[in-house]
């Protein structure tokens, strides 16, 4: 392992809440409202949508700022999960990270921004440009944990003012649509149906990246402090962004244009601005999946490298360089982006990541109690608010998702399970490894 005198950059409260919103903002709340729209058609029902996934991020923001708090160590769920199960769970989360929660999701930014790109410019090959986008960021992040902290925080601004200046402009200047807000007796009743709780697949693939941070604990400036802060934080702003977002989307444009949609930003900005200004903002669009790239690749690698650090078979993934980037856990989560892109289609990738992410959210948030139970006398600078509700909600919530998707699409849950299978298979391959640092 390589080592410098010069000190390690330390990631503060802005950068930290920076990556959080660049990771929830992005292809989600700029894809999905189109697939949602193809089950149901109550315009308060899709508002709902968004504020339960919402209410499930923030929960599941304080649940993950105790954990945090209490085990202040780089690798999220990897860490707390090996801490409070056994290894071979934590591994599974890891192997999960890894395989799936990153490199799928960075792989489907870039798919959608290729998408957005080629709509402006048809001339464009939406898979090349994809490909050139994770290489370069790659290359970004791989010289300097500053340079990308920096270029994060300068980047995710950005998408936040053009997300504020979308909703104004929805909301000023487009003829509104005639669907109703206010619920009805009907409307309550879809709250409860199959189609809300697949379409939570969606809208919680747009809220993921709630908990980006904890992945870069060992990297944040007082942890004990900075993280809940960061994660409550980012978490809030991004509830707030999407409620108004999907409200102008609604309100503006005709359902019948969004149904089935993957470029939804660019079909709303035609509708709202007209062809010419609307192409303008698909490219704006296509830019700022930039930021939801970027940020992936930032923080994904430091899953694996912590992995490499514990377990004997990837020890050779444990290296950073002298400037403490995890360079070859970064190089393998590329690839895997890469064969994402090559292989799989856009909503193949999203259903196949939501159901495993969520599964694995699901045990760490449920871990909390365990905790609790096992070491009720461990220092925890920060106790989750609300506690036992807020946490009892998110699993309340979660494992209603969780039900219907395998019930529902039982082909993409079967693939996520297969997964964790394989991950299993290649622990006990090489479960020879070293304590897992407390």
């Amino acid at each position: 392992m390589s080592h410098s005198s010069a000190p390690i950059y330390k990631i503060g409260f802005y950068t930290g809440a920076a990556i959080v919103v660049a990771n929830m903002v992005g292809t989600g709340v700029f894809t999905s409202l189109g697939f949602q729209v193809l089950g149901i058609q109550s315009g308060f029902a899709l508002l709902m949508l968004w504020a339960v996934g919402g209410l499930i991020a923030l929960c599941g923001a304080l649940s993950y700022g105790e954990l945090a708090a209490a085990m202040p160590r780089s690798g999220g769920e990897y860490h707390y999960l090996s801490q409070i199960y056994h290894p071979a769970v934590g591994f599974l989360s890891g192997w999960v990270s890894a395989t799936v929660g990153f490199a799928a999701p960075t792989a489907l930014a870039s798919i959608a921004l290729g998408h957005y790109a080629a709509s402006v410019w048809p001339a464009l090959d939406p898979q090349i440009l994809s490909i050139v986008v994770v290489l370069g960021l790659t290359a970004i992040h791989a010289m300097s944990s500053k340079a990308g902290s920096q270029f994060q925080v300068v980047i995710t601004a950005i998408k936040v003012v053009v997300l504020v200046f979308f909703i104004g402009a929805g909301l000023v200047m487009a003829q509104p649509q005639p669907l109703a807000f206010l619920p009805v007796a009907t409307d309550w009743r879809q709250l409860l149906s199959p189609a809300f709780a697949v379409s939570l697949v969606y809208v919680s693939y747009a809220y993921s990246g709630w908990n980006a941070a904890v992945y870069l604990t060992g990297e944040v400036d007082q942890p004990q402090r900075n993280l809940p802060r960061i994660l409550l934080s980012g978490t809030a702003v991004v509830l707030c962004l999407y409620i108004g977002l999907n409200f102008a989307f609604l309100y503006s444009t005709p359902i019948s244009k969004l149904a089935g949609q993957l470029e939804v930003g660019y079909v709303v900005a035609n509708q709202v601005f007209g062809h010419s200004i609307g192409r303008l903002m698909g490219a704006v669009i296509a830019v700022l999946l930039v930021s939801t790239v970027s940020s992936m690749i930032f923080a994904g690698p430091r899953i694996v490298q912590v992995m490499g650090e514990d377990l004997t078979a990837l020890r050779f993934l444990a290296p950073r360089s002298s400037r403490g980037i995890p360079l070859r856990a970064m190089l393998l989560q590329t690839a895997l982006t890469l064969i994402f892109i090559l292989t799989s289609t856009f909503e193949q990738v999203l259903l196949y990541a939501g159901f495993v992410l969520s599964l694995f959210t699901f045990l760490t948030v449920l871990g909390l109690f365990v905790l609790r139970i096992r070491h009720p006398n461990l220092p925890r600078p920060y106790r989750t608010w609300g506690y036992p509700v807020t946490p009892l909600l998110f699993l309340a919530l979660s494992g209603w998702t969780l039900i219907f998707i395998l019930r529902d699409k039982p082909t993409e849950s079967l693939y996520g399970l297969a997964t964790v299978m394989v991950g299993l298979v290649i622990y006990f391959l090489g479960r020879n490894r070293r304590p897992v640092a407390a």
